[in-house]
This record gives C-alpha cells, sequence and structure tokens, in this order.
C-alpha cells in the first residue's frame, strides 16, 4: 500500500539511519502453508529516510488534537516537538488549539507557539493542553488559514473522523497546488483501529478501569447478595472491557458489543446472574457501553458532533432490568453501579503508553519530513507502518470472538460463551 508523497525527495537528513523506501511489512505474517499465495496487503516501512522533502531551516509545522480525552495525548505533543526541534531543526512548531476548530479564524483562540519551556512537563499531565473539541471544520477556511500561515506539516492526532478529515485538508491542498503534508497519529481508548496493533492510552485505561473494578468487586462482596455493575467504554469494541476483566480476575460476567446477548430466558444473562447470586451470594459485572444496542427498542436517534451514532445507556438500563427482575423473584440484592468512563481516559499515560506515544509521535515526524501525506502512523507486529487514511474507512477492528482474548475473558469469568 503506497502512500503520496509531495514531490522528490531533494534534501538530505540530518539523521543518521535512515529506511528505505522500499520496506515493506506484510500484515499477514502467519501463513497456512496449503494455503493460495496470493501476496496480501503489505505497508511502506516508517522511520527515518535518507532523504527529506522539506527544508527544515524553512519548515513549519502544526499539531491539532481532536475528539474525547486519552490518555497519552501530551506525551504525543511533546514527542512530535522535540523531534522536529532536537532532530530536524525545524525553528517554528504552531499548536492549533481547541481541535480543528483551531483552524478557523473566526472560532479559534490564538495557536500556541511551541517552544522546549511550553512543553517540559506536559506528558506529566492527563489530557491535552491544546485543548479538543469535536466536529469537522471547513475546509476551505482551515486551509486557508494554514496557508496564510505557511504550514507545511500537519500533525493530527485523533480518531478515523479525525483522520478523514485530515485527508480532506490535504486533498484540498494538494487542489491548490500548496504542498501540505498531512500525517495522522490513531487516537482512541477504544483501541478499535484497523491495522494498528495497540493505540496509544489503551492499556493506561485498563490499568485505570481494573483498579475501578477491585473497589467494585469490594463492594460486592461485602453485603449479602450484592452486585456491582460497572459500565465501560468501547462504543463498537469490547478490548477495554475484555483487558480489564481479564487484569482484574474478579470479573464474573463480561458483556462487549462483538457478542450479543439475551435477558430473558433460561439461557438469558438475567438467569445466570440470579443463579451466580443464589449460589456465591455476589456478582460483578462489566458491561461495554456499546453492547446490548439491540435490547432497545425505540432507535436512540442522532449523531453526536463527530459524527458518531448516539448510544442508548446500556448502563442504566442494565441496572433498571437486573432490580426488576430481582424484585419480582423476592430476592433483596443490592446493586452498586459504577460509570468510570471520564476518569479513566483523563489521567496521564502509565510508563508503556509514554514509549508508545513518544514512538507514534518520531516516525510521525519521520513520514512529514519525507513529504509523505494523508497517511496514518500504524504499528503491526512491533514495527511502525504507513497506512493510507482510505485503509482506515474500509474497517475496524474488532475483539475476536474466536480469538484467545476473548478466551481468556470466558476463563477468568466462567461465563458461557453467548447468552441466548
Amino acid at each position: 500500500m503506497d502512500v503520496t508523497t509531495l514531490g522528490e525527495a531533494r534534501f538530505a537528513s540530518p539523521l543518521r539511519r535512515s529506511v528505505s523506501d522500499r520496506a515493506r511489512l506484510p500484515v499477514e505474517i502467519v501463513r497456512d502453508p496449503d494455503a493460495p499465495r496470493d501476496g496480501g496487503i503489505e505497508f511502506e516501512l516508517a522511520g527515518p529516510r535518507a532523504r527529506i522533502f522539506f527544508d527544515p531551516a524553512a519548515a513549519r509545522a502544526g499539531i491539532v488534537t481532536c475528539g474525547g480525552l486519552c490518555p497519552g495525548l501530551n506525551n504525543v505533543v511533546r514527542s512530535i516537538f522535540l523531534e522536529l526541534h532536537h532532530s530536524y531543526g525545524v525553528r517554528e512548531v504552531l499548536g492549533f488549539r481547541d481541535g480543528y476548530r483551531g483552524l478557523d479564524p473566526a472560532r479559534a483562540r490564538e495557536p500556541v507557539a511551541l517552544a522546549p519551556d511550553f512543553v517540559d512537563d506536559i506528558h506529566k499531565e492527563g489530557g491535552t493542553v491544546l485543548g479538543t473539541s469535536r466536529g469537522p471544520v471547513d475546509t476551505n477556511i482551515a486551509v486557508d488559514e494554514l496557508i496564510r500561515r505557511k504550514i507545511n506539516m500537519l500533525f493530527v492526532v485523533g480518531g478515523d473522523g479525525t483522520q478523514r478529515g485530515g485527508n480532506d485538508l490535504f486533498q484540498e491542498a494538494r487542489r491548490r497546488g500548496y504542498p501540505l503534508a498531512v500525517v495522522g497519529v490513531p487516537k482512541t481508548i477504544d483501541n478499535d483501529v484497523a491495522f494498528v496493533s495497540r493505540t496509544f492510552g489503551f492499556l493506561t485505561a485498563v490499568e485505570e478501569a481494573a483498579k475501578v473494578l477491585h473497589c467494585a468487586h469490594t463492594e460486592a462482596h461485602s453485603t449479602p447478595n450484592g452486585i456491582a455493575l460497572v459500565k465501560l467504554m468501547g462504543r463498537h469494541a469490547g478490548f477495554i472491557a475484555a483487558g480489564a476483566t481479564i487484569a482484574s480476575q474478579d470479573v464474573n460476567f463480561c458483556l462487549v458489543p462483538e457478542i450479543p446477548f439475551k435477558l430473558e430466558g433460561e439461557g438469558g444473562f438475567l438467569a445466570a446472574l440470579k443463579r451466580r447470586i443464589l449460589t456465591r451470594g455476589h456478582a460483578l459485572v462489566v458491561v461495554a457501553e456499546g453492547a446490548g444496542q439491540d435490547l432497545f427498542q425505540a432507535d436512540v436517534g442522532g449523531r453526536d458532533a463527530s459524527g458518531n451514532v448516539k448510544l442508548g445507556d446500556i448502563g442504566l438500563f442494565l441496572r433498571e432490568r437486573i432490580a426488576s427482575c430481582f424484585k419480582a423473584d423476592g430476592i433483596d440484592a443490592p446493586i452498586r453501579y459504577f460509570d468510570p468512563s471520564y476518569i479513566i481516559r483523563s489521567v496521564p499515560a502509565d510508563s508503556e503508553d509514554a514509549v508508545l506515544c513518544d514512538l507514534y509521535a518520531r516516525n510521525a515526524v519521520h513520514a512529514a519530513m519525507a513529504g509523505k501525506t494523508g497517511l496514518v502512523i500504524g504499528c503491526l507486529h512491533d514495527h511502525f507502518v504507513h497506512v493510507p487514511i482510505e485503509m482506515l474507512a474500509r474497517q475496524k477492528k474488532c475483539l475476536d470472538p474466536d480469538g484467545p482474548a476473548w478466551h481468556a475473558v470466558l476463563a477468568t469469568t466462567g461465563q458461557p460463551p453467548r447468552f441466548c
């Protein structure tokens, strides 16, 4: 999968190491020897190039963070700036404030000129020092602003909608004949980006969620027939719910978007929960926010500012149905409900995510300096690659119901593979 380049790389890189443009990484590295060899998808390997497109002394870069918060955003901003500043000698880097609205002069605060003192300690804090917002920006207005400020490279940190917006900016700049490198750093706490083994912030979120599960388990275990219900993030994928369940080892039921479940009937979830309470006297239930959406009779309707379909609140829905079920059977079962969504995403990155943030950021800088554009930095098989943005629109990564992670969930919870 070749990526777009702005033109001939005419300048020698100041870096001593380099990666060939011909280096490729296959998506599938484990193949059935009896299966036909059709070549498969291969991505261009990320890393510094021997020759670069932009003259570092004349280049000017911008950074924008969009969408919801995620542990590690400040780490990414800091590492992008430091790689540009120290490794390549780029003198001017602007941080556009409040997401894409920062590219609209009518709505924007003045961007901040990044400097070593400014980024010195930002990685120690959660959130994003640049601010963020949801929703698009008028492409023409944004490109006008980038041209006016002589931005050559724009680093967009956000999810798939953010990256599609970045691609629109590049396409409009190319239509006008303005050389603008747009490189994305994939950001989603849900870890559901295709061709990305792990997005930054995911493991931090799992760690924080596991702490909540420990407290929830204590609450459930400390009262007769106690039930703790914890809703975790995960609109379309259950990676956080599954990861926290495995890390905790205290969860009894884990419900995720990839596996539909029934509430009623002998094989349904409520019957299984009742059996658990009657035999063990307590239960800890984890549900991902996107699970069980088929259980809502009425369409929630509408979309949020990022274009995401609004979901029904499965946490509150389950709490009410569990309470009604046990009340109808005359069973006193106190329910403790936890929704730590904004807690687990607003903390600083842990050490492992901090390292990952740094690697994503530096590879994004290498790509932009080489004049590559319309791409997102991916991570596969412990290698970083260039993924054309169009590829992200084709699919999302989901938890495999037949994969090792879900089997680990089933083993630690003891729940049946499906409630049906």
